[in-house]
């Protein structure tokens, strides 16, 4: 029990430190390369958005991708969207070829920044993978969540910001 409170203490921080850092979907929307489409604002207006910062060899992004595979199937489109934002931790990572493969091969289908210049991990005061905004229909930020292992945590925030209207 008191492992679980501190996550939960751990995933609250930084969002309290991040009040220098951008507050809005605006940042990652502007990210110039894209994979699997690119989203606009008025494609994710009105939605819950979860915004997961990850690279594709980090094995704790990929234990954090089958939950975001589920959320994606299992939630309403028209009111939740995903949005990856791809920052590499290695040069490897940061070869666009390899990037694309790695999204196919782990079923990554949702729009996925790249982020290669850690421009948009940056503009949100990012430190670690994986890191989940989430932000609620009216595009403000209401979550972030740092590390593996938390998805009830990410589930509860999404389906308490799905029921307000």
């Amino acid at each position: 029990m008191m492992a679980a409170a501190a996550l939960f203490v751990l995933a609250l921080v930084p969002h309290a430190a991040r009040a220098a850092g951008s507050q809005s979907l605006a940042t990652v929307l502007d990210a110039e390369v894209w994979l699997n489409d690119r989203p606009t604002a008025s494609s994710v207006q009105g939605k819950v958005v979860l915004v997961d910062f990850y690279t594709f060899a980090c094995i704790n992004c990929k234990h954090v991708e089958p939950n975001l595979r589920k959320l994606h199937a299992s939630e309403p489109s028209g009111e939740f969207a995903i949005i990856g934002v791809h920052s590499p931790e290695t040069p490897y990572e940061r070869n666009l070829g390899n990037v694309l493969a790695s999204t196919k091969q782990q079923g990554v289908v949702w729009p996925v920044a790249i982020d290669n210049d850690f421009t948009v991990w940056n503009a949100y005061a990012v430190s670690a993978w994986p890191t989940q905004l989430i932000f609620d229909r009216h595009g403000r930020l209401r979550a972030t969540i740092v590390g593996e292992g938390q998805d009830a945590l990410v589930n509860r925030t999404i389906a308490n910001l799905l029921s307000e209207k």
